[in-house]
């Protein structure tokens, strides 16, 4: 689910401080009926970065990987770039 702007209720209080809700706020009282908060759509990029990333570290060092065959030089520079 990603986030798109004008597709909430919007805070009437500012927003929550340090995650408390404020009853009478319409997006507050929302989100105390059970609404889903809002997901950004970069962390759901980034999380697909980070597994794509483990993905190549696996394949690297894995069995059969460049890293056990020998394959990556004298000093595995893996990751460094």
């Amino acid at each position: 689910m990603s986030w798109q702007a004008g597709t909430t209720t919007g805070h009437t209080c500012g927003g929550p401080v340090f995650g408390r809700l404020t009853p009478g706020c319409p997006r507050c009282d929302e989100l105390l009926a059970g609404a889903a908060p809002v997901v950004q759509a970069r962390r759901g990029q980034r999380a697909r970065d980070e597994s794509a990333r483990i993905a190549e570290h696996r394949e690297h060092f894995g069995p059969g990987g460049r890293h056990s065959r020998g394959l990556c030089g004298p000093v595995c520079t893996f990751g460094e770039w």
